[in-house]
Formats: C-alpha cells, structure tokens, sequence
C-alpha cells in the first residue's frame, strides 16, 4: 500500500507533481528532500503533502518516488515560507525557487555525510606541555583557547597540518558545533559612540523585536559597521540570531575578523559562492545552530529558527539582485523574511537606493542618519574636479593627477587610483582600416590582455590569442585603444618607479587573497592601490589619503535611466576610501562635465539633495520607485525569433487600464553568447495591479507554441 505525495521540482512548470509514497516510508515531513523519476531522467525534489482532492494522473501512470535522503534535514518551515513568497512575487516555480535556494551539493542524490566543522580545544589541550619545535602548532592552540575556528578557516590559512596533529596528540577535537562560552568583550575596549551612533541605538534597541525596516543612511566611514555590531550584540544577549548580508564576496574575510574579534566566543558562519561545495553545504547546514551568519545574497535563503536581526550592508549595491534563474532581489527578499518572522530590518548605505529612500521619505521606512565619521580626527574629503576639456591628457593623467600621486607618495602616504574597466584596453584597433577586434558571440569588443597575449569577451567568456596583422587589411601595427586596469598599473609604473603599486580587480584577486591585502596595505608595504569597483566599499585603509578617479563620464550619457544614480554612488563610494583617520583626504575627479549636477553635490557630499533632484526626475517620467515594471525576456539563434516570440506575448496580455504593455524591442546588449535577446516592458503604478496582470499572464505565456525562444521574468529589474 502506498500514499500520495506531492514533490516540488527544479522544473519551468510552475506546478507540483505527484507521486506513490511507499508504506515502508512512513510519513514524511513536509520539506523533507526526495529523489524522484522526471521523464527519462530522476532528480531531486522536496516533498509536500498529499495532493488536495487526490492526484488526476491515471493509476498506471502515477509514478513512485526512488528514495528518501534522510542524509540531511528537510528543508527548514522558514525557508519554506520565504520560497513561497518568492514564487508567488517573482512569478517562479516554487520548485526552482527551493532547488536554487539550496546548496549545490544538497540538491544532488549522492549520499552526503557533512564533516565536523569546528575545531575545539580539549582540557588536557590549555594545558598542553608542547615541543619547543612545535611553534606553528603552539600558536594555533592559542588560537584555539580563545575560540573554536572552522574547517574551512584553518584551510585558508593552510593550518590543517597542524590540526590535525593537535587532535592527535589530544589538544583538540572536532566537534559539529563548538561550546558556547559566557566570556564576552568588556564594555571598556569597546569604541566610544558618536553622538549620531547613540541616537540610532537609543531609537533601534526598543525596536529590535518587532518587524521595522531602518535605513541607516551614514557617510563613508561614520561607523555603521559598529553599530551593526552593537545591535547584534543585543540580539544575542536574547538567545537569538543574526543575518548580515554583504554584496561582494571580497568584502566576507573583513568583516569576519570583525565579528570575530567583538565575538570571539560566538558561532559565526560565512555562505557565499566563493566557497567550495561542501564547506558551503556544511555552513548551510550549521545555520540552525549558528550565531551569526554572514554571506552575500544567497543567504537570506538559510535555515535561522532563533532569526533575530537582519542587516543588509551597502543595500545600494546591485550585486544583491540575481541576474539569470530566480531573478530575486535580496535586499527585498530580506526585508520579506523580517516580516515573517516579525523581526527588524537594518539596511545601510552611504548612497541609499532610490527606491529605499523613497520609502523613508514616505514614511514606510524609519530614517537614520549618521552625518560625520566616527573617527575624531577625521573629516570627509576635498573633492577637486579637473576640467578634461581644458587640461591635456597623458596616458589616462593630466598634470594635477600626476602632481598628486607623487606629492603623496613623497609624504609616505598612500593612494587609490579608480578605473572601473579591467584588462589592458578596451578594445584592439587598427589605424589603417579602423578594424576593432569584434566578439563572433556577442554584440561586443573583445578586451585587450596583453600579459596574457589573449582577447577576452567579458560577457561570453571567449577568447583567441592577438593577431600579428589586422584580419582586414594586414595591417602589423595594432593599438591598444582606450585604458583598463593593466594598461594603468604599468603607466604608473612608469609614472612612479619609486612606488610600491597593487592591481586589484577580477584577474588578479579571489577571496583569500583580500585577507593578504589588507594587511599589505596596513603595514604600508603598498604605495598605491589601482583598481575597479572591488575597491569602491568596505575597505578601511587609514593611510590612504588619495583618491584618483578616471574616466567617469560614461554613465552621464547612457540611456539607462539609473546610471547617473549609480555613477554618483560609485563616486561617493570611492571617494569614502580617503582620509578615513587623523589624516586630511583629497579626491581628484577627471570629467569633461564639470558643471554637471550630479559633481556639484558630490563636492559638498550631498547625497540628500542630488536624490532630491532625481526623484522629481523620476516622478516626472513615470519611472521606477514611482511605477512598478516588470520585464520579459527572450533569447534565440534569431531576433526575429525572439521578437516575435515577445508580440505573440503581447498579443495574449490581458487588457487591465491600470497596465502598459511596451512593444517589444532588441535588448541594449542584444546578442550574447550566440543567442539574440530581446524585451517586452510591462508597468504600472500600481503594483497588486500588475502583479494580477502577470498571474493572469502567465498561462498564456507557457502556452505560446512553437517554443522558439527562451524566456523569462524579470519582477522589478535593475538591468535592461
């Protein structure tokens, strides 16, 4: 005798499917995580009750599920209901909405038997007599006598050689969580509060235990990061957890030893896609026991039954909206979960979203301000602007720039030089013909790297190695044409062979390298930093008293309507980086729009009154956070494909007055990786109107045959 069940599938179906429980399966729960036969293939689903009313598959045709992975816990009651949302919201199958939620290695049947995570010291080991030899083995206990480290830590740091000796001579031990301690850091080495700081406790603390989203808007370096500190230290005294999203993976070593060093008798967790599988498998599953967790936008998803706190860092970014599959938001997923689970929402940023400051100034959203930095001494920037069209270019610098950089290498302080493009140049150029090195896959250059010898699609992935004469005419004599990241790090050095100079953006960094780096540039064995936007946020560096920005104008003419909101953010962001402690900060612009409005606020950091101005702007056109847009998809060998795919869309709308359907157009970036991809606009003001709209939409759409084109929905896109 067998049962039914209903199982959730990583399928476009936005459906359940059912199946034959087997009697000698019992009951299960719901969440529990099941493999199933789909078609000719099986996969792994999560299993839900019986079918209401029963299932309308025919008898013969009803299948049975193969087996039941009791080899990790079903899916958390909180999860569920967060994925539920997200189904409902973005228009997705709850079923890719749990499978994409999940770690990689636990959507996969094989078995899985998770490692013990934590290293602890054992009694006999804060006794221990070790061999004079045993140095390395002797600092790691110590570490160890101060608080338990994770597995993936001490391989990081290259220390499980010496783990595991300590564990074999008794000193240590593995443990699936390690033991909590009353020890917590004395009132007396914390930092003092600034005035600002104390007023957004004093108004925070009562509020923590009731649903509120609080925006914390505070310039660059007025300790926000403290009072998220503190605020979780409060969460904790209650028995109860924390979630701290981050955009950046790079950002994740920083802010670990943060927490680390103000709890060090805490549980804390990182989940980000810079771990390896099982590392990330096993965090997820450490969660439920965890203290704080700490991951980029993949972890407002984790399992948290205490969930006391959210905090969303630099809620601005961009990074927290996922671009392909579930095309969530998860600063808005985060402030979804906090109401669920009836907790507060911090976001903070120097540069709020549009959108979220919209909120706050209609009151949906608390408002909270921190106007100066923490730091005594330390006061915002000069920003100087220098005038491209009257100053003459050398290699990417004018004069001032180069003064700049030499005036502050020669006082032994230390500078950041931006330029938000990587590689050695843009694009490969042949005077004679005017041939650029097209991508044959996208609607694109390739991108010169020259140390590499090769051309890159930064948006495919291809790549060939440089020609020796233009394809065109023969040409031998081929020019770099424009400036990235490596093409400015040999200028400088060039520029200042006395410096110490550090190239950091994609090619050149990967997550544990930013541990390395920061203390480099600490112990000042770095002159000047040259990057892209990996160096625009989070980084504290209070010998760097430079800021040099490049070639910034690009989102003064795009005609994507966030680009002057994303321009002024990066701006500010990158400028945040000087003068951070005791010593004065300059910032020095490069732009032919110095009269722009967008410089002149940026000068007096007036990030309120340039939000001011394109929020009228805004309002004005009938643009986002003013109306609400939903974007279709559709990608195929041929355009015409995808555009006729999206008019047959249209064609099938429902006719709602409160609803305006865009005719369909090629995207911006209109071929990628062999695929033409165009978009169907669908807004309104009113946003359960539109989403009615897409409810009754959707079913005409999974309807349309011949299924010549991919699609998907894209539910409040940052992205055209």
């Amino acid at each position: 005798m067998s049962t039914l069940i209903q199982v959730a599938l990583d399928t476009p179906l936005p459906r359940l499917f059912d199946y034959r429980l087997p009697a000698a399966c019992g009951s299960l729960p719901e969440g529990t995580l099941v493999e199933v036969p789909f078609g000719r293939t099986r996969q792994v689903g999560v299993a839900f009750g019986a079918p209401p009313g029963g299932t309308a598959v025919e008898s013969g045709k009803l299948r049975e599920i193969l087996q039941v992975l009791d080899d990790r816990p079903p899916v958390a009651p909180d999860v569920l209901a967060l994925a539920r949302f997200c189904a409902d919201y973005y228009h997705h199958p709850l079923g890719a909405v749990l499978l994409a939620a999940l770690p990689p290695r636990l959507r996969s049947a094989r078995p899985f038997t998770a490692e013990t995570p934590w290293l602890v010291v054992t009694e006999a080991g804060r006794t221990a007599a070790l061999p004079a030899r045993a140095k390395a083995q002797r600092a790691l206990l110590d570490v160890l006598c101060a608080a338990p480290q994770t597995r993936e830590a001490l391989r990081a740091r290259q220390q499980m050689r010496h783990a595991a000796a300590l564990v074999a001579a008794g000193c240590a031990t593995w443990s699936r969580q390690p033991p909590l301690s009353p020890e917590a850091l004395p009132s007396a080495d914390l930092p003092s509060a600034t005035q600002a700081q104390q007023y957004a406790l004093d108004t925070l603390l009562p509020v923590l235990d009731r649903f509120g989203v609080h925006l914390v808007h505070g310039v660059t370096g007025s300790g926000k990061t403290e009072l998220y500190l503190r605020l979780i230290a409060a969460v904790l005294d209650q028995g109860r957890q924390a979630l701290v999203l981050i955009p950046e993976i790079a950002l994740t070593p920083q802010l670990e030893g943060h927490f680390q060093a103000r709890f060090p008798a805490r549980r804390i967790a990182a989940l980000h896609s810079g771990l390896a599988e099982r590392a990330r498998a096993e965090n997820w599953l450490a969660a439920p026991d965890c203290d704080i967790l700490l991951g980029t936008r993949l972890a407002v998803f984790a399992p948290l039954p205490r969930l006391g706190l959210i905090v969303v860092d630099e809620e601005h970014d961009g990074s927290f909206k996922q671009q392909d599959g579930l095309r969530y938001s998860a600063r808005d997923v985060a402030v979804a979960r906090g109401k669920q689970a009836r907790v507060a929402v911090v976001l903070g940023s120097a540069t709020p979203s549009l959108e979220s400051y919209a909120q706050a100034q209609n009151g949906r959203y608390r408002l909270l301000e921190l106007k100066t930095r923490a730091h005594p001494e330390a006061r915002l920037p000069d920003i100087e602007l220098a005038d491209l069209r009257h100053l003459p270019q050398e290699h990417g610098f004018t004069q001032p720039a180069r003064t700049a950089l030499a005036e502050t290498l020669v006082r032994g302080e230390q500078s950041l030089v931006f330029l938000n493009r990587r590689g050695y140049a843009p694009a490969l150029y042949c005077p004679s013909c005017a041939w650029v090195a097209p991508c044959p896959h996208c609607s694109a250059r390739l991108v010169l790297h020259r140390r590499s010898h090769r051309l890159r699609c930064h948006h495919c992935g291809h790549e060939v190695r440089i020609p020796d004469v233009c394809p065109n005419c023969g040409e031998p004599d081929l020019k770099p044409l424009g400036l990235g990241t490596q093409r400015l790090e040999e200028t400088l050095a060039a520029l200042l062979p006395a410096a110490r100079i550090r190239r950091i953006d994609r090619d050149s960094m990967h997550p544990r390298a930013w541990a390395e780096l920061g203390e480099a540039v600490r112990a000042r064995d770095v002159d000047v930093l040259v990057g892209t936007q990996m160096l625009a946020k989070g980084h504290d560096f209070p010998d760097m008293t430079l800021a040099l920005i490049l070639d910034t104008d690009g989102g003064l003419y795009s005609p994507d309507f966030r680009a002057t909101e994303r321009l002024f953010a990066q701006l500010m962001q990158v400028a945040g980086r000087a003068g951070r402690a005791d010593k004065p900060g300059r910032v020095l612009i490069q732009t032919a729009f110095p009269d722009h409005p967008l410089f002149r606020h940026l000068q007096r950091h007036d990030y309120s009154g340039y939000a001011q101005i394109l929020l009228a702007e805004r309002k004005a056109l009938d643009l986002p956070p003013y109306t609400r847009q939903v974007l279709l998809r559709a990608e195929a060998p041929a355009m015409d494909a995808a555009l006729g795919f999206l008019q047959r869309a249209a064609q099938a709308a429902p006719a709602l007055p409160d609803v305006n359907v865009f005719a369909p157009t090629p995207a911006p970036m209109a071929r990628v990786a062999n695929l033409e991809r165009a978009q169907l606009l669908i807004q309104s003001a009113s946003r359960p109107a539109l989403h009615a709209f897409v409810r009754d939409w959707r079913p005409a759409l999974d309807a349309i045959r011949p299924r010549v084109a991919r699609w998907s929905l894209d539910v409040d896109p940052l992205a055209f």
